[in-house]
């Protein structure tokens, strides 16, 4: 087998005669073919040739020879994507755009309009927002400023009553709708409110006083009257809700009726709590459904229930167990 032989470099001196004209012992060449040799490295190549140009020689057979010129110029699809990045141009973030053609601007301006389904629904979620914050101003108006509006006018009603008294000016005996005549305590509720004659909603009760039946096919006694039912009405929520909490009296706590003359003193004695609003029998002399049985002085209060609503009604019944000149100081119901 013929031993492998390192490559001679180009321009080196053949094996042969000498330059006396001798030849190379044989035993030299063959130490040359089967002894260790030291491997060229390309960069000491290079180095030891003066004036070359070309890449370093790659040791090893052609296949190594084919793989580092292949790497070095990076295949046809690297060569490829190289000239194709070299073709695109940089641009300038700084320069100025070109100018939009007339289609061009047309189409963007279309584009940058909102499309009908939007205009729609900002036009539905607008009208939503303003019913809500319109809502809202009701509610208010009605749980707290008709509140605050109506006790100022029952106070004003109130104060000009009890100067009347003052003044000594008497009360004819027959009140106009809307007069107010008297004045209601409930100590246990911590109430103090004008009575005026009538139950209109926009002469009485609007305005946070509580008003009498005293009109028509549901009028009712007076307090000094020897007997009947005295009826009042009033509200239980808003403008003023002076029966608000009518539902926590007890049987026996005090109801104090204050005219320009007397004190009329009764005790809570029943209660209906659920009631048609079309039962006027609870406004009878004797009214029904009270646990009275017979004639006497008695006191209803009818207001609405459920609560924040007219549907039905709820009814309280007193009897009259005090009545004592205003001369004689008031009574213990409101002293102590």
């Amino acid at each position: 087998m013929t031993a492998l032989r390192p490559e001679r470099e180009s321009g080196a001196q053949a094996y042969g005669p000498d330059a006396s004209g001798g030849r190379e012992p044989a035993g030299a060449a063959d130490d040359e073919t089967v002894a260790l040799r030291v491997v060229d490295l390309p960069g000491a190549r290079t180095a030891g040739r003066a004036g070359s140009a070309g890449p370093a020689p790659v040791p090893g057979g052609r296949a190594a020879r084919r793989k580092a010129a292949k790497g070095r110029h990076g295949g046809r699809g690297g060569s490829r994507r190289a000239a194709g990045q070299q073709q695109e141009p940089q641009r300038d973030p700084e320069a100025p755009a070109a100018p939009l053609t007339r289609v061009e601007a047309r189409r963007l301006a279309r584009a940058s309009r909102p499309s009908p389904a939007t205009v729609a629904s900002r036009v539905v979620g607008e009208l939503f927002i303003t019913t809500g914050v319109l809502m809202l101003l009701f509610v208010s108006y009605q749980l707290w400023w008709t509140n605050v509006r109506a006790h100022a006018q029952a106070d004003k009603a109130a104060s000009s009553l009890q100067d009347d008294w003052a003044d000594g000016k008497r009360n004819p005996g027959v009140f106009a709708p809307g007069q107010g005549f008297a004045l209601l305590h409930i100590p246990k509720l911590d109430v103090v409110v004008p009575i005026a004659e009538g139950v209109s909603n926009e002469k009485v009760l609007d305005r946070g006083m509580v008003g009498h039946y005293g009109e028509g096919a549901l009028k009712t006694a007076m307090p000094d009257a020897r007997t009947g039912n005295f009826g009042l009405a009033g509200h239980r929520n808003t403008h003023g809700e002076p029966f608000r909490y009518i539902n926590k009296l007890q049987p026996g706590d005090p109801i104090v009726v204050e005219t320009q003359d007397e004190y009329f003193v009764y005790k809570m004695a029943s209660i209906l709590p659920v009631t048609s609003p079309s039962n006027t029998s609870v406004l009878d002399p004797v009214p029904q459904q009270s646990g009275f049985t017979g004639p006497g002085r008695y006191i209803t209060l009818t207001t609405c229930t459920p609560e924040f609503t007219s549907k039905y009604r709820m009814i309280v019944w007193g009897k009259m167990v005090e009545e004592r000149p205003r001369s004689k100081g008031k009574p213990d119901a409101l002293v102590n």
